[in-house]
């Protein structure tokens, strides 16, 4: 089974340099990739490569920690946006679903939603440092906010994607709001594993490795 149309090829090093953003480009036009991430410096050289291509560019917001000010998220996103990000991955402010600050914790995701328009936002919830109480809350919060993802990982904290935590996702939103698994997915027979829980988005650096997962 291809999955290429299902990944988001990912290049998010701090020190990724303008030839290595153009070889992930050129390699989402080769097999077919859904998007190109990047951080938001890189969003018009990646819009301007995949443009007439049907590729996405996909850039991150307050990545990767999401402890960012709420009006810096929605501006970072604001200008993504007009730069020609078709989809936006902002990082939840994970300090305030710790401190129970429901309202804040929504306000920061509509505002980035709102900022993002046209363009979709997947929001990534950071698995590795929340309980099962708060990633079920982090994702209903989500939804209300009108995010059209939720996220496993950013792939720059303790841990990445998890099988448990993409059933407890599924579980935790309506059919309406997808998926997404980041960070660790390496092999094919993993993403199999995720997508049998309910994955039906992909985040990989190494995009290509994941390509033909098994039947």
């Amino acid at each position: 089974m291809n999955i290429a149309c299902m990944i988001d090829h990912t290049m998010l090093k701090p020190d990724a340099t303008t030839e290595t953003i153009l070889r992930y480009c050129d390699e989402a036009k080769k097999y077919g990739f859904h998007s190109v991430v990047v951080n938001t410096c890189h969003t018009a050289l990646v819009a301007n490569e995949l443009k007439n291509t049907g590729i996405t560019t996909c850039c991150v917001v307050g990545f990767p920690l999401g402890a960012m000010m709420t009006s810096a998220k929605a501006f970072e996103a604001s200008e993504a946006v007009k730069a020609g990000a078709g989809e936006i991955d902002m990082v939840i402010n994970i300090g305030a679903i710790k401190d129970k600050n429901w309202n804040f914790v929504k306000n920061d995701i509509q505002a980035v939603v709102e900022a993002s328009k046209p363009s979709i936002v997947k929001v990534i919830i950071e698995t590795c440092l929340l309980t099962d109480e708060e990633k079920v809350k982090a994702c209903q919060l989500s939804e209300e906010a009108g995010a059209v993802y939720v996220k496993t990982s950013t792939g720059f904290s303790t841990a990445g994607a998890k099988v448990n935590d993409v059933q407890l996702m599924r579980k935790s939103v309506s059919p309406k709001v997808h998926v997404k698994a980041s960070g660790g997915i390496h092999d094919p027979e993993f993403a199999k594993e995720l997508m049998d829980a309910g994955a039906d988005r992909f985040g990989a650096t190494s995009g290509i490795a994941i390509m033909n997962i098994p039947d």
